[in-house]
C-alpha cells in the first residue's frame, strides 16, 4: 500500500479524508499539533475504517520536528497538506499570525518534499483566492482578484510558493480549490469539531439549534443576492474528501503532465445563508433563531464552482445534496449532545 502523509489529520476535511484513503487502499499517517483540533476524532475514523492511524503532534512551522516525521517514514509516496489556520474573520484581526502559521508550515514541508524527493503532493486551496470574481461560476482559468482577507492572501501566496517550487522539482502538484465544505459522515462517527463559536455555517446553524448559542447571526441581508444575504457553494465534506484520493490515483497514473495542475472542487450551484438556513429547518423540523446582523469583513458577496474539470480528468462527481448536508451535520451535532464526554471536551459545560 502507497503510504500518504495527511497534514492536519485531526481536522475536519483531513478526518473525513483519511477515512475515504483507507477505505480506498491508502496506509496512512497524520500530523497534526491539535491546537485547533480533538485528537480523539482518530479514534472516531478507527472506528469507521478498522484501522488505527498514527498522528504525529508536530508543529509544521518547526522544521527539525518537521523533518523528524520524514526520517522515520522514507516511504511517504504522497502528502495532502491540510494544516492551517482557516477563519476569515480571525485572519482580519490577527494577520501575521495567519501569514506566519500558513506560509512557514508550507515551507518547511515542501524543503523535506524536495529532500526525500516525494512525489506527489497535493494542497488544500480555497475559492478565496479568486477574490471578488466578475464573473460566476468561477472556472480554473478565471483570473483571481485581490483577496478579501489575510486568509484568502495566504491561499494566493502558498499557491504561488507551489508553482514555483514545481518548476524546481520532479514532483507533481495539484491545487485543489475548494468552496464551503459542510455535513458529516453519514454515520453520525465523525464530523466538524469548531473550537469556541464557529466561524463556519453549518455548524453554527446546527450548534445553534441545539441550544448551544442562543442566536445565530447572518452577517448582511442587502447584498446583490436573491434574497440579500451571501451567496456560496456548498460540498459535502465527503465529496471533497473523496477529491483528494481521486487526485492522488490521478497522479499515480502519471495523466497529469503539468508540474502543477488546478481543481475547482465545488457543486456548481450557489445557496445563499438564508437559503441554507431554510433547508435545514425542513430537514430536521427544527426553526432556527437567527437575526439579521451588519456585513463582516472579509467576506465575498458571492461566489460558487464551475466543476467541469474535476468531472472530466478526476472523475469525481459530488453526490450529496445540500440535505444530506444538512441532515449529516445534525445527526453529528446530536451525537455530540448525547455524549456529554465528547461535548463537553471539546466546547465546554453546556448551557
Amino acid at each position: 500500500m502507497a503510504k500518504i502523509l495527511v497534514t492536519g489529520g485531526c481536522g475536519f476535511i483531513g478526518s473525513h479524508t483519511i477515512v475515504d484513503l483507507v477505505e480506498n487502499g491508502y496506509e496512512v499517517i497524520s500530523v497534526d499539533n491539535n491546537s485547533r483540533s480533538n485528537p480523539n476524532i482518530l479514534l472516531g475514523v478507527e472506528k469507521i475504517t478498522g484501522k488505527k492511524v498514527k498522528n504525529y503532534k508536530v508543529d509544521l512551522c518547526n522544521f527539525d520536528d518537521t523533518f523528524a516525521i520524514f526520517q522515520e517514514n522514507t516511504d511517504i509516496s504522497g502528502i495532502i497538506h491540510f494544516a492551517a489556520y482557516k477563519a476569515v474573520g480571525e485572519s482580519v484581526a490577527q494577520p501575521l499570525m495567519y501569514f506566519e502559521n500558513n506560509l512557514v508550515s508550507l515551507i518547511n514541508l515542501l524543503k523535506c518534499v524536495q529532500e526525500f524527493n516525494i512525489p506527489h503532493f497535493v494542497f488544500s486551496s480555497s475559492c478565496t483566492v479568486y477574490g471578488e470574481p466578475d464573473e460566476i461560476p468561477v472556472t480554473e482559468k478565471t483570473t483571481p482578484k485581490p483577496a478579501e482577507s489575510p486568509y484568502g492572501y495566504t491561499k494566493q501566496m502558498s499557491e504561488q510558493i507551489i508553482n514555483e517550487f514545481a518548476k524546481a522539482v520532479t514532483t507533481k502538484h495539484i491545487l485543489l480549490r475548494y468552496f464551503n465544505p459542510a455535513g458529516a459522515h453519514p454515520s453520525g462517527i465523525i464530523g466538524e469539531m469548531p473550537l469556541g463559536k464557529p466561524q463556519n455555517l453549518v455548524p453554527a446553524i446546527t450548534q445553534t439549534a441545539i441550544g448551544r448559542i442562543e442566536k445565530m447571526h447572518v452577517f448582511g441581508n442587502d447584498y446583490p443576492t436573491r434574497d440579500g444575504s451571501n451567496m456560496r457553494d456548498y460540498i459535502h465534506v465527503c465529496d471533497l474528501a473523496h477529491a483528494h484520493t481521486l487526485s492522488l490515483q490521478y497522479l499515480e497514473s502519471g495523466k497529469q503532465t503539468e508540474r502543477c495542475k488546478v481543481f475547482n472542487l465545488g457543486t456548481g450551484s450557489g445557496i445563499t445563508v438564508l437559503e441554507a438556513i431554510h433547508a435545514f429547518e425542513k430537514t430536521s423540523g427544527e426553526k432556527l433563531n437567527y437575526e439579521i446582523g451588519p456585513r463582516r469583513p472579509g467576506d465575498v458577496v458571492a461566489i460558487y464552482a464551475n466543476n467541469d474539470l474535476a468531472r472530466e480528468e478526476l472523475g469525481w462527481n459530488p453526490q450529496y445534496s445540500l440535505e444530506d448536508i444538512m441532515s449529516t451535520a445534525w445527526k453529528w451535532e446530536q451525537r455530540l449532545k448525547a455524549d456529554e464526554t465528547v461535548f463537553s471536551s471539546q466546547y465546554g459545560e453546556l448551557n
